[in-house]
């Protein structure tokens, strides 16, 4: 990847929409399929009025989308982007804390 790519500014963009605990968590939430707003509040132990707040973020970010059906809005990831990033952050996070590589994470040589 060229470090004079157009993108590293998008990819900072990304990484501060991805710097706050709580959209961590609802990305998180939303790697195994859609869920409504109630659902994501109860898993990330949060109101759902905040979870709105940060879905909304999210949506504009086009991390998230959302479905109605009825009053419910559900939400699912846009893709599978958001939810790779998350994970490697935290396998990231497991090294800098345990000092080794998880095997699915070898460094390449």
């Amino acid at each position: 990847m060229n470090p004079d790519s157009p993108y590293i500014e998008i990819a900072v963009e990304v990484f501060s929409m991805l710097a706050d605990m709580t959209r961590v968590r609802i990305v998180l939430a939303l790697r195994d399929g859609e869920l409504p707003v109630g659902e994501l509040a109860c898993r990330v132990g949060k109101t759902p009025t905040s979870v709105s707040q940060h879905l909304a973020k999210l949506r504009m970010a086009r991390m998230v989308t959302a479905r109605q059906e009825g009053t419910r809005v559900f939400y699912s990831l846009q893709d599978e982007h958001a939810a790779n990033l998350v994970i490697q952050a935290i396998y990231q996070a497991e090294h800098a804390i345990d000092g080794d590589h998880p095997p699915h994470q070898r460094p390449r040589r």
